[in-house]
């Protein structure tokens, strides 16, 4: 594959997760503009039909549909990714949606911690009931949203039963993201398909940082650096790399941990009843 194959984005049909709020919704107005045919996911269907008025109105953009998922329950992922696998294509598969530094622990109605579910068990989920689809594309990419905030994954407490930390929740899931993107690259390295992961901007104001932390980035910056992985045809043959931002970086060292990443993908099959595909089940 070579940058003159590269698709112009108003050829392409992209899903985004998480779309309705902050830096989803803001990467959907820009690719809305540019053209683009948008799934754009949410868990809140009103929501989800003022943003998709709201997008027709500035970009004249017709080319939108919205799919509902709430990502606290698996059933409802698994939906939604068989509800994408059902069309014709999806060029990108953007893994966006996800939930800040919680106060306090919560589970997910499966009994799940929730930070793990929503930001990393949804991304695999859709990895890979998406990936067939994917790979029918000579030109698709995946985009994981994930975050330089990185912390190892204990595997005999994943679900920190026994000392509960909010930072702790969302860094490990950031870091599952991570090794789950490297996993996935390897996949599918020469089927024309890129997996990378990027942390997009710190503290950016989205409503997951205002009033925890001090804002420190534009959202404009975040949006910049996402759709970058989504349609630079410079990085058409750029895949299973961490981005700080713009520029490829090192991820915490457990991402680089073979033995680990294959532990994750075991954990993950088994939580979610989804196994990881294998590559002779893919399209050529």
């Amino acid at each position: 594959m070579s940058t003159s194959d590269t698709a112009p984005l108003s050829d392409q049909t992209i899903l985004i997760t998480g779309a309705t709020d902050g830096l989803g919704r803001a990467l959907a107005h820009r690719l809305a503009a540019e053209g683009a045919t948008l799934i754009l996911h949410g868990r809140n269907p009103v929501k989800g039909r003022d943003l998709l008025d709201e997008l027709r109105d500035r970009t004249g953009n017709q080319r939108l549909t919205f799919e509902t998922a709430d990502f606290a329950e698996l059933d409802q992922i698994r939906a939604l990714g068989e509800r994408v696998a059902a069309r014709d294509r999806l060029d990108v598969l953007v893994n966006n949606a996800g939930i800040g530094v919680e106060r306090a622990p919560q589970r997910s109605a499966d009994g799940l911690e929730l930070t793990f579910q929503v930001d990393y068990l949804a991304t695999y989920t859709l990895s890979c009931l998406l990936t067939p689809l994917l790979a029918l594309s000579s030109r698709a990419r995946v985009v994981n949203v994930s975050s330089a905030g990185q912390a190892p994954l204990d595997f005999q407490d994943v679900m920190l039963d026994h000392r509960w930390d909010g930072v702790q929740a969302y860094c490990q899931a950031k870091l599952a993201q991570i090794m789950l993107t490297f996993e996935h690259a390897e996949l599918l390295r020469g089927r024309g398909v890129t997996v990378n992961a990027l942390h997009p901007a710190s503290y950016m104001p989205t409503k997951i940082v205002e009033g925890l932390f001090a804002v420190q980035s534009t959202l404009e910056e975040g949006v910049a650096n996402t759709a970058r992985l989504v349609g630079d045809p410079a990085l058409a043959e750029v895949t299973g790399t961490y981005f700080n931002r713009a520029r490829p970086a090192r991820a915490h060292h457990q991402a680089y941990d073979e033995q680990d990443r294959a532990r994750l993908l075991a954990l993950s099959e088994k939580l979610t009843g989804i196994p990881f595909p294998a590559a002779p089940q893919l399209a050529a």
